[in-house]
């Protein structure tokens, strides 16, 4: 995947749609239930499709691809698998039952019945934007408890390992591991033999190393080996035999992993939680072009804090109930807040924040010295940068976030490397390297990109106060908003966002997009003290807004076109949500009323149609159409459209964006990106 950028838009074939699951789904069963999610490298989810238990499958990484993850716990000598799809063929055990599952914005529970004792299992990723030491940090923790059913005491022992299919997406390269006990923790350590830095395979990292650890109790066993060895080592005895598999090899020859396991003694009512993290670190995290073409190398801002990956875990581990408060405030803030718009929407927030916030890393460069330089902080993002796509769930969560996100855009044009006169598309076209395209040959979006730096470096201003990057960055604020004044009333032809739509000239929307750039940068110079050029701007925008309104216009219904002159054509104008975002005030009311009520009598069994080119739609899109809809009707069709859709038993991956309005059918690629941010847009206007 680009680092910010699109992939292809192939709709997979209709699949059968779900016909009900075994167990209650709170608030309800999405196409993939996000598990250890927390990074681009860290990225395991459980796929759902028409319904999996915990179970039922195994967990895959965000592309698909398998990270075994196993578990397994006796009860009173009997044994259950509670976690994955393993099989080992020398010796038998009972599937938990599972009874009901649960997504929040930062953990995911599930509750299983192993005979006599229910264990619930939660998964929780952490969501720590106001602290960036902890937000950094690329490790989720799973949470174990027992409780007897039927109040009588019975023998419990937990049992987890995972493979190392966690640390390449290459399965016939060798690995190496160790295992170690630091302080009260014990740990599992795993990486590629022969690793590359900075390189991908399948989107998965292929340097670094995977870190799985729980508590170094007095009940604790460890093994490492072959996943048919050691997990039959734990479901004959209910331990491990403390051994170390030292025979290196390829990922898939005879699978090793890496177990751990605890005994709980005698349970009746809820156990003490066994807690295991896993994660996975890299350094430097990433490479990025500066001034003169020269390569910086970028880390992980949690390593300001931390001189060894020990002491992150150890760190992390010993922070766990703390963690949980942490989470579960967040989850209820969260929960209230899009509750009050709708049931519908509070479900697709709490589904949108882990993915989105996970495909982010928080990164610090050192100085001349080697000392870390906690002052240069700048948010990397893979996956596609185009606001308001991610924005609003910077500005809802900390709008800091945005600017440390814009941050690396400004400074790279600001260099004077990139050649165009417009903004850069994205800063790179394999992440995690951030080379920027000197040569200028980027994905051209000319007036989406100037129009969407504009608008959010004065969205970040207007929430914070901070008027940093207004300063500092104005004379290139103001080169893209002279292009916008020069190619956003009547835009060229040109992509847009929606680049697998094609080119297009006079687009409507795109224009829009333009327009609210020129408002925005007029607010921007009253900001920082020129408020002539500002009134100026303010005014260009308000005359455009009168043109366009009549090249708009069809001829043939109450509706806005997709291009200028094609009466017969109408599309969602979403970018009008930068006009309320910013309240700017610049297109009149009319034009909400007479587009929520077109929007009213045109939506298809999953929501409206991006516009009349094709039958499918785009959930961010939908969203930000329903943050600015006049009525509460259309603004639950188009809510309701991205929460029926997410559940409706057809995909088995990360949340979606692009799919069909009318089958379902989900466009390939468009899968676990972070534009499902956008998602928030209702929680900031």
């Amino acid at each position: 995947m680009r680092l910010l950028s699109l992939a292809c838009a192939c709709l997979l074939p209709l699949a059968t749609l779900v016909q009900g699951i075994g167990w209650t789904a709170t608030p309800f069963n999405p196409s993939a239930i996000p598990l250890a999610v927390r990074s681009p490298y860290l990225s395991t989810w459980l796929p759902q499709g028409a319904g999996a238990a915990l179970n039922d499958v195994w967990a895959t990484f965000w592309t698909g691809m398998i990270t075994g993850w196993a578990g397994f716990v006796k009860v009173d000598g009997v044994p259950y698998v509670f976690l994955g799809a393993p099989n080992v063929p020398s010796v038998t055990f009972n599937k938990a039952v599972q009874k009901s599952s649960k997504f929040t914005s930062t953990q995911s529970i599930f509750v299983l019945s192993a005979g006599p004792v229910d264990l619930t299992v939660t998964v929780l990723s952490p969501v720590e934007p106001t602290d960036l030491v902890k937000q950094s940090i690329p490790f989720s923790y799973m949470a174990v408890s027992a409780a007897a059913t039927d109040h009588k005491a019975h023998s419990v022992q937990v049992y987890s390992d995972i493979s190392a299919e966690w640390v390449s997406g290459d399965n016939t390269l060798i690995v190496n591991w160790t295992s170690t006990t630091t302080g009260s923790i014990l740990t599992h350590q795993t990486q590629l033999e022969q690793q590359t830095v900075f390189g991908e395979v399948n989107d998965h990292t292929q340097y670094g190393s995977a870190f799985y650890s729980t508590p170094n109790t007095v009940s604790a066993t460890y093994q490492t080996g072959a996943d048919v060895d050691v997990r039959a080592q734990f479901v004959t005895n209910g331990k491990l035999a403390n051994t170390l598999d030292t025979n290196f090899r390829a990922i898939s020859n005879n699978w090793p992993v890496f177990g751990l396991a605890h005994d709980l003694g005698s349970v009746t009512t809820a156990s003490t939680p066994v807690v295991f993290s896993v994660g996975h670190v890299r350094n430097p995290a990433l490479e990025y072009i500066v001034a003169g073409g020269a390569l910086q190398n970028r880390n992980l801002y949690f390593m300001n804090e931390f001189s060894t990956t020990a002491a992150v875990i150890s760190s992390f581990l010993g922070d766990f109930r703390a963690a949980l408060a942490r989470a579960n405030t967040f989850d209820a803030k969260v929960q209230a807040d899009a509750s009050a718009i709708s049931t519908d929407y509070a479900g697709v927030v709490a589904l949108s924040i882990r993915q989105a916030l996970g495909a982010t890393e928080l990164t610090i460069s050192k100085t001349s010295t080697g000392a870390f330089n906690t002052s240069d902080v700048i948010l990397f993002l893979k996956g596609p940068l185009r606001f308001p796509v991610t924005g609003p769930i910077f500005l809802y969560t900390n709008p800091m976030l945005g600017k440390f996100l814009l941050e690396g855009l400004f400074r790279y044009q600001a260099s004077g490397q990139y050649p165009n006169k417009w903004s850069v598309h994205d800063l790179g076209s394999s992440y995690p390297k951030a080379l920027g395209h000197n040569d200028g040959t980027d994905e051209a979006m000319p007036v989406e990109e100037s129009g969407n730096m504009v608008i959010m470096a004065l969205s970040y201003a207007q929430k914070t106060g901070d008027l940093s990057h207004l300063k500092t960055y104005s004379a290139l604020l103001d080169q893209w908003t002279q292009f916008l004044i020069a190619d956003s009333l009547i835009p060229a032809n040109q992509i847009s966002t929606d680049d697998f739509a094609g080119s297009l000239a006079n687009q409507t929307n795109l224009a829009i997009k333009g327009i609210v750039g020129i408002g925005a940068m007029g607010q921007i110079w009253s900001l920082i003290g020129n408020p002539t050029q500002g009134a100026n701007y303010t005014a260009i925008a308000r005359s455009y807004v009168t043109q366009w309104q009549k090249f708009a216009a069809s001829s043939t219904g109450a509706h806005l076109t997709l291009d200028y002159g094609d009466s017969n054509s109408w599309g969602l104008s979403y970018n009008l949500f930068g006009d309320k975002l910013l309240k700017l005030n610049l297109f009149p009311a009319s034009v909400y009323a007479e587009q929520t009520a077109w929007y009213q009598t045109h939506a298809n069994a999953f929501g409206v149609p991006l516009d009349t080119r094709h039958t499918y739609t785009k959930t961010d899109w939908q969203i930000f159409t329903a943050s600015w809809v006049t009525t509460t009707a259309v603004r639950d069709v188009l809510i309701g459209a991205v929460k029926d859709w997410v559940s409706d038993g057809q995909y088995n991956a990360p949340f979606g964006d692009l799919y069909d309005t009318i089958s379902g059918a989900v466009a390939i690629g468009f899968k676990a990106r972070p534009v499902v941010g956008g998602h928030l847009a209702l929680l900031v206007v």
